[in-house]
């Protein structure tokens, strides 16, 4: 195991270590190819293509390695129906489905390009994310779940939880098989007031849970990100208790700082700090408003269970120098 690699699990796992690790990422498609990468290999070469760069241009001290093109969950009920009644027939895909098999090709490729021995965690987003974006195509979809919700909660419970059975087995195939080292989820409270705390925990987190034990099962290494999307707001509370080694959320929007944030997940690692639009001090500050800012995120918070990074991906046409910048701020 490299040194790197050690620090940064140490870090992950909320150890003493000498050097906050850093870790900003970003996409290499774009958003129209989201969702269409699925057996296209052009928009899979470009997503390849960029982690190479993003490799070799920063050098990070680990990586979350992006899904790009596959955000289109493959299940055919999914595809013909639109209703509650016609979703409740789903079954999962199963294992071998390509879908799978060509996401765990996809970190083998990217992982060939590596010129370090680095902690790569692969970007996943929870069951009720891909049914909504396959109801709402990305942006949208929360209210169609909180229909199904209000109309039969316990049938939405059935659909999330098959889902979730695929989820799994991609997580677990991206470790086991692919090598990467854990999964970064995403989960987002539903943007619906019909949906409330109680009934997210009810019907929705179970399939979420589920994703997150099976990869901790096979010694993966498990990040939430709680995503504040496009202004999206999340009851962060909800999530205290997932079995996950890191937090990561908005902490301007939500109001939440890392340091209230690390006493609401009792004590586990927390990532996370900057503002990830292009209004955000990392795209726009000066090299000395960044590093001052790196600075007392570290006062603030303490350095020992916490990894600096953004609220969410960051632009794609950010300027290396400003991340690096953070990490020259944290040697010094």
């Amino acid at each position: 195991m490299s040194e790197k690699r050690e620090w940064v699990l140490k870090a992950f796992r909320g150890e003493v270590v000498d050097r906050v690790p850093v870790g900003f990422w970003h996409h290499f498609t774009s958003e129209e190819e989201w969702l269409k990468g699925f057996s296209n290999p052009v928009i899979i070469e470009k997503n390849i293509q960029g982690h190479k760069r993003f490799i070799r241009d920063l050098h990070p001290d680990f990586i979350k390695l992006m899904s790009d093109g596959y955000f289109a969950y493959p299940n055919p009920v999914i595809g013909k129906g639109k209703s509650l009644q016609e979703l409740a027939e789903i079954e999962p895909l199963g294992e071998d489905h390509p879908w799978i098999r060509e996401q765990v090709e996809l970190v083998k490729k990217i992982k060939q390009e590596f010129t370090e021995d680095i902690v790569a965690i692969y970007n996943i987003f929870a069951p009720v994310t891909y049914l909504k974006w396959l109801l709402g195509e990305v942006s949208g979809g929360d209210d169609l779940i909180a229909d199904f919700l209000v109309q039969d909660s316990q049938k939405l419970k059935k659909v999330l939880d098959v889902i979730a059975q695929d989820i799994a087995s991609l997580s677990q195939a991206i470790i086991k098989d692919a090598g990467a080292d854990g999964i970064y989820l995403s989960v987002q409270s539903i943007q619906d007031a019909r949906v409330s705390a109680e009934a997210y925990q009810e019907i929705i987190a179970p399939s979420e849970l589920t994703v997150l034990k099976a990869a901790k099962s096979v010694g993966g290494v498990n990040i939430l990100h709680i995503c504040g999307y496009e202004g999206a707001r999340n009851d962060i509370h909800i999530f205290a208790d997932y079995p996950a080694h890191v937090f990561n959320w908005a902490v301007g929007p939500e109001g939440i700082s890392l340091k209230e944030g690390r006493e609401i997940f009792k004590g586990r690692a927390v990532l996370g700090g900057f503002e990830n639009g292009e209004d955000g001090l990392l795209y726009r500050g000066s090299k000395e408003e960044i590093q001052a800012e790196t600075k007392r995120l570290i006062e603030e918070t303490g350095k020992d269970g916490l990894i600096l990074g953004a609220d969410c991906t960051i632009p794609s046409d950010i300027a290396v120098e400003r991340i690096q910048w953070v990490r020259e701020a944290l040697a010094k």
